[in-house]
């Protein structure tokens, strides 16, 4: 008879056990996360990567969503309802705040996307909760999936100057990576996608740096926070089926013409450039690469760098695990985004070039 009681005990414990966890994931499937973001308690979640987003589904009209820029500085977001960008807002720093959604369209459902505007270097912002009564999205279909590697072009630095003048304001004030070109096609294709990109960092040395005191991406790649913390690793559980590599701009460049410089060393990168290959594909064993050239690199420096680009592509050439290398050139450009960078619509154009090419590769059997 105790025998029996302890075992009852036993199973009313592990079912409450259950039941907790089951109404924990229940709560948990509310929200849906893409992008370098890290979880946190009560379904709060750090946006990280530029473009890195959480989304949901809420019943009715009234919504609010609770944001913080955990750094001493503004950050930025960008709000995507029901399919269609309704615009970025500043997050000033301090405590968390409330933002209301305006919620015109009178539907029974609604969907709304938060996508970090800016990127890792501006530090993460803390998406805390929301006021919308919270509804279970369908099951994602599944979708094909995209990673891409890069710089400032990538992380879409300078290209929205709708609400601050390019040359005011600070650096990262025109950022806005929900329509840096990598967003923008991974929507036209239906791509779930990842951004890995900091601006300002190249393949072996930085704009502004001959790798003296900052990190390069092959050093930072593998932590989440994209910088020197490696105690925060990122988990590689988005396993992309291509990924795309737009490093060169940074160290072809010749810096700000006050700290020394040296001449371009294309052994050095193109070295650099193959053992990042073989640490994305530690990672990613399955995927496709594709190299890409610089919309902001051309004349000699871009025939210098496509070179480069293609002698990486032949130390791959007898590589018979994973699938070939390609290589994409971006028609020339003169970027009208901030600090000679692309702007939304240059962005739009760079996109429109790699759709076709991308389909293509990702409906390769």
């Amino acid at each position: 008879m105790i025998f029996r009681k302890i075992q009852l005990v036993i199973l009313l414990i592990s079912f409450s056990f259950v039941s907790l966890a089951q109404k924990k994931e229940e709560t948990r499937s509310f929200f849906e996360y893409q992008g370098r973001i890290e979880k946190m308690q009560d379904n709060q979640a750090i946006l990280v990567g530029a473009a890195s987003s959480v989304s949901f589904d809420f019943k009715g009209n009234s919504c609010s969503i609770s944001l913080q820029s955990l750094v001493d500085h503004q950050n930025y977001v960008s709000l995507e309802l029901d399919g269609k960008y309704i615009g970025r807002i500043r997050i000033e720093k301090g405590d968390v705040k409330s933002f209301p959604i305006v919620v015109s369209e009178k539907k029974k459902t609604h969907h709304l996307a938060i996508y970090k505007a800016t990127e890792a270097a501006n530090g993460g912002v803390l998406f805390a909760g929301t006021t919308a009564k919270l509804i279970k999205s369908p099951a994602p279909k599944t979708k094909k999936k995209i990673e891409l590697i890069g710089d400032s072009i990538t992380c879409g630095f300078g290209n929205d100057a709708s609400t601050i003048p390019c040359g005011t304001g600070d650096w990262y004030d025109q950022h806005n990576a929900y329509w840096a070109y990598g967003p923008v096609l991974s929507r036209a294709l239906d791509l779930d996608f990842v951004l890995s990109s900091v601006s300002g960092y190249g393949m072996y040395r930085n704009w502004n740096d001959e790798h003296l005191e900052e990190p390069i991406i092959p050093e930072v790649y593998e932590n989440l926070y994209l910088n020197k913390d490696s105690s925060k690793p990122y988990n590689f559980k988005f396993q992309p089926d291509l990924v795309s590599i737009c490093l060169g701009t940074n160290d072809l460049s010749e810096g700000d013409g006050k700290k020394p410089r040296l001449p371009f060393n294309e052994e050095k990168y193109v070295s650099n450039y193959i053992e990042f290959i073989k640490t994305v594909y530690k990672h990613a064993p399955n995927t496709r690469i594709v190299l890409l050239n610089s919309p902001m690199v051309s004349g000699d420096r871009n025939t210098t760098l496509v070179n480069c680009l293609k002698k990486v592509i032949q130390a791959f050439e007898n590589d018979t695990v994973h699938k070939p290398i390609a290589l994409f050139e971006f028609q020339p450009m003169v970027p009208k985004g901030c600090g000679y960078h692309p702007d939304i619509a240059d962005d739009k154009v760079m996109a429109d070039q790699l759709i076709p090419y991308f389909k293509q590769l990702l409906n390769e059997k």
